[in-house]
């Protein structure tokens, strides 16, 4: 059996590489997804004070480094019995999205986009920004550098700093917003409404006018019929920083909806020998093995999973265009490509969302924190970028970390990133012909996701192969240690 390997796979944060096998007769058997890296971080957390958890689990990841800092604040929010004031929640809502203004529009820019802005069978050295900008043109580019900075401006004003805050504390936030930084953010905000509207049109000019990426977008090659999941309001509407969570089913109905301290009642997580990282499904349904449909609980999170699990957006605009997406594509939408529009739209609503929190007259209010009572067990959930993120902890009676558990994002959609690559590299790979913009279109399937590897294999159990050399002043090797 012949084995083609993608090492390292690309535009992606963290480490990973793709094994396709091919039969005898060059069909594709099966491929894997194989996460290498460990990081451990639920293990190295035990013991911390709990007031360190905030800043400790944003260096989880440079990329989404908002999204720890808050579940991680929600859970100790939980953990010591103690809710925010309303400007204390307005203004981490705020912050978050500043967040993920930068956040999508470094994913559509830099890592996933140009797959269909400089085009999927482009050389490799024509598919990342500077391709974008070589086709979309260095106004553009201006735009994209201007607008992800606002986004981390915002993120820096609120929470202390651009990449990993410190501003999130049980019971509140560290400082209030002052006026001046209020209407700066607001102006920001208000340029990141328009700057979304651009990427949807240009999305819709080179991708959607574009008989052969709708192709793309519609094939069985790039399609996946599973559950979906995502954080929504009393309304249903989608909501990144607060609410319940809902599970649709693949039809689209409405499967189950759980509060944060209950995931673990409907969650439950698998580990496979080929890889660092773990495989959620729902525990109603149960783990049918890599396939999709009603029979197994293998679900869907992020940009796609959220749309598909609420029944709207909270803003207009960004409801307008959620309301075209699933009229053209139907609801809901299956396929994997359709991850970088619902990722626009979400971007659209997170600017609107923000415009919102800077007119709102209470979020320049001094009143941001309530004291935290004693110590005990709290779970936090929030919607990173890449979908639902938790962290769930248990204090001791000296408020140290006992106990310590997260599912990331990119953890949720493992299982369906490797069957999504599997049945990308069945549509494509034929007779034993490859080339690379063949294993590049295998690449989409999981770039869509936007995965992070990083956060994914936090922990895993056993150990990582570990080589060290040890070498004098004159660079002789004294020792080699291996594990």
């Amino acid at each position: 059996m012949k084995e083609i390997s993608i090492d390292p796979i690309t535009r992606l944060e963290g480490h990973g590489s793709v094994s396709i096998f091919l039969n005898d007769q060059g069909e594709v058997e099966n491929a894997y997804l194989k996460i290498p890296e460990l990081r451990g971080f639920e293990a190295f957390c035990l013991g911390r004070p709990a007031e360190l958890m905030p800043i400790l689990t944003t260096r989880i990841c440079g990329v989404c480094p908002v999204a720890h800092h808050y579940a991680s604040v929600k859970a100790l929010d939980a953990a010591f019995d103690v809710a925010p004031p309303s400007a204390a929640k307005k203004l981490r809502e705020l912050q978050y999205m500043g967040y993920i203004s930068y956040d999508h529009t470094l994913h559509f820019y830099y890592l996933g986009g140009p797959d269909f802005i400089a085009g999927p069978d482009a050389p490799p050295e024509k598919r990342n920004i500077l391709g974008v900008i070589e086709k979309a043109g260095l106004d553009v580019a201006k735009e994209v550098i201007k607008h992800r900075a606002y986004g981390q401006k915002i993120t820096e004003i609120i929470g202390g700093k651009a990449t990993h805050p410190v501003s999130g504390l049980p019971g509140g936030i560290s400082k209030p917003l002052s006026e001046e930084s209020r209407a700066a953010i607001l102006e920001m905000s208000k340029s990141l409404v328009n700057f979304a509207q651009f990427s949807l049109k240009l999305f819709n000019d080179l991708v959607l006018e574009n008989p052969q990426y709708l192709d793309m977008i519609k094939s069985e090659a790039y399609t996946q019929r599973t559950y979906y999941m995502g954080m929504v309001d009393a309304h249903n509407k989608v909501n990144f920083y607060d609410g319940e969570v809902r599970v649709v089913d693949p039809s689209g109905k409405e499967f189950l909806r759980f509060r944060a301290e209950d995931y673990a009642q409907h969650i439950e997580e698998r580990s496979e020998e080929w890889t660092y990282s773990k495989f959620p499904f729902l525990r109603k349904v149960g783990w049918k093995g890599f396939h999709d449909g009603a029979d197994n609980g293998v679900y869907r999170v992020g940009p796609l999973g959220r749309l598909n699990a609420a029944d709207g957006m909270a803003t207009p605009l960004a409801q307008a265009e959620y309301e075209r997406m699933f009229k053209m594509l139907g609801k809901p939408a299956h396929g994997t490509l359709v991850f970088h529009w619902a990722r626009l739209i979400e971007l659209l609503y997170a600017a609107e969302r923000a415009v919102e929190l800077a007119n709102d007259p209470e979020i320049t209010s001094t009143d941001v924190r309530n004291m935290p009572g004693k110590p005990g067990a709290g779970v936090g959930i929030v919607e990173a970028a890449r979908g639902t993120l938790i962290h769930d902890y248990q204090l001791d009676q000296n408020a140290l970390m006992k106990k310590v558990n997260m599912i990331v994002a990119t953890t949720n959609n493992y299982p369906s990133i490797c069957m999504s690559i599997r049945d990308a590299a069945k549509g494509l790979i034929h007779g034993g012909k490859v080339d690379e913009a063949i294993l590049n279109k295998v690449e989409m399937a999981f770039r869509a996701y936007d995965p992070c590897f990083g956060c994914a294999t936090h922990f895993a159990v056993g150990q990582m192969p570990l080589e060290v050399m040890v070498y004098d002043e004159g660079k002789r090797l004294l020792n080699r240690l291996t594990r």
